[in-house]
């Protein structure tokens, strides 16, 4: 435990567990992917592999249920966000998104489909066989996810999917895809999801690369006359909107909880080169100005994290909100564009070569304020769920 991680020691809400789960992280982080991660970012993509490690590591299966494979027993929320602060540590946000895009794509099927569906594909992801990743947005819809054009017709004993997704985190590697369909009429009531084998005949991957999350696969994908199964849908149909928002908050938290790991990741990093770094006759941490940036860095964090922690906490105790969680996520993501920006000034011309972690994650700052609703849909979301003026 270092000076920069043990908030975790001085919170009500982890104990020796969440330590134990987070020293387990950290040598798997340590031997399986801090080696190779510079290489993963260049290639554009994690190997197969790491996901079947993750899961031996018992990495891919934490919260979810003992008879799909997962490892549910014993752990509950901070567990989870303990998992998401280790592997932050190399400093790379596409390592989370892309080796833990199952935290978006299965909870839908276990949520709301068949028991036949769930025992068909948790266990094979959870095993780090199989990839499954989450298909929402569309090239132009964004954040209206009500509005999507996607349709899926029914054809006997199939659904016949036409139109596409846009930004889809491991879309190209997936192998299966939770999808949101239009099967009924407009708004969010004519909205499906439908799990779509990506070896189907008809759907088209095509690579975008990006600013940052590098190592994570990103797709514009396309459907033409693709069949599945009506064995496929989750849940009842017409009835995927409130799947896909009850998934958002978990997202956000999530998110929230990677926008503090990455602050932290970059306060250490300069705070490190601020220890060791000489200017003026004396270390570079011995000017009052550095002093005050490091400590309004830290000050942002602990602030960041108290909120964090007290809706995990609110989750788990069943008082949760979804204005809180899309107030959260804004908070977070401008802490963390802040203490980037910072961290940057810190480490000088430093932090514009490519190899320093600051440098990657103050390009991913903003994946982070876009992602998984942008700042002005969360905050006139929480408007609108606290203060009223508009359909929530």
């Amino acid at each position: 435990m270092t000076a920069f991680d043990d908030w975790r020691a001085r919170s009500p809400y982890y104990d020796e567990t969440h330590e134990a789960l987070a020293q387990s992280v950290r040598r798997f982080v340590a031997r399986e992917v801090a080696p190779h991660i510079d290489r993963w970012e260049a290639e554009g993509e994690l190997p197969r592999a790491l996901h079947k490690k993750a899961s031996d590591a018992g990495i891919l299966g934490l919260r979810y249920p003992e008879q799909y494979g997962g490892h549910s027993e014993g752990f509950d929320i901070f567990h989870g966000l303990v998992l998401t602060e280790e592997l932050a540590a190399v400093g790379a946000g596409g390592l989370g998104a892309s080796l833990m895009t199952h935290g978006i794509g299965l909870p839908p099927i276990l949520a709301l489909g068949t028991e036949e569906l769930k025992q068909r594909v948790a266990p094979p992801v959870l095993a780090g066989d199989r990839i499954i990743a989450l298909g929402i947005t569309e090239a132009g819809g964004g954040s209206d996810v009500a509005n999507l054009k996607t349709t899926a017709v029914r054809d006997g004993d199939s659904y016949v999917v036409n139109g596409g997704k846009m930004f889809i985190t491991s879309g190209m590697r997936a192998d299966w895809l939770t999808c949101a369909v239009r099967t009924g009429g407009p708004g969010g009531a004519g909205i499906s999801l439908l799990l779509i084998d990506m070896a189907s005949p008809g759907v088209e991957r095509t690579r975008l690369d990006k600013m940052g999350w590098r190592c994570s696969d990103t797709a514009a994908i396309h459907f033409s006359d693709v069949r599945v199964p009506a064995s496929n849908l989750i849940g009842q149909e017409n009835a995927g909107f409130i799947g896909i928002m009850r998934n958002f908050n978990s997202e956000r938290l999530g998110m929230a909880m990677g926008c503090c790991a990455y602050a932290r990741v970059a306060m250490a990093e300069a705070a490190e080169w601020a220890q060791n770094r000489e200017t003026f006759g004396k270390p570079l941490v011995g000017h009052q100005s550095i002093r005050i940036k490091l400590a309004d860095m830290e000050r942002q964090i602990e602030a960041t994290q108290a909120w964090v922690d007290l809706c995990a906490w609110q989750v788990k105790e069943a008082k949760d909100r979804p204005a809180d969680f899309a107030m959260l996520k804004v908070q977070a993501t401008r802490m963390l564009e802040s203490v980037a920006r910072e961290a940057a000034q810190v480490l000088g011309g430093a932090s514009y070569i490519t190899g320093s972690k600051v440098e990657r994650i103050y390009r991913e700052v903003r994946v982070n304020a876009i992602g998984g609703g942008s700042e002005e849909i969360m905050l006139d979301l929480a408007g609108r769920q606290l203060f009223g003026g508009g359909k929530t």
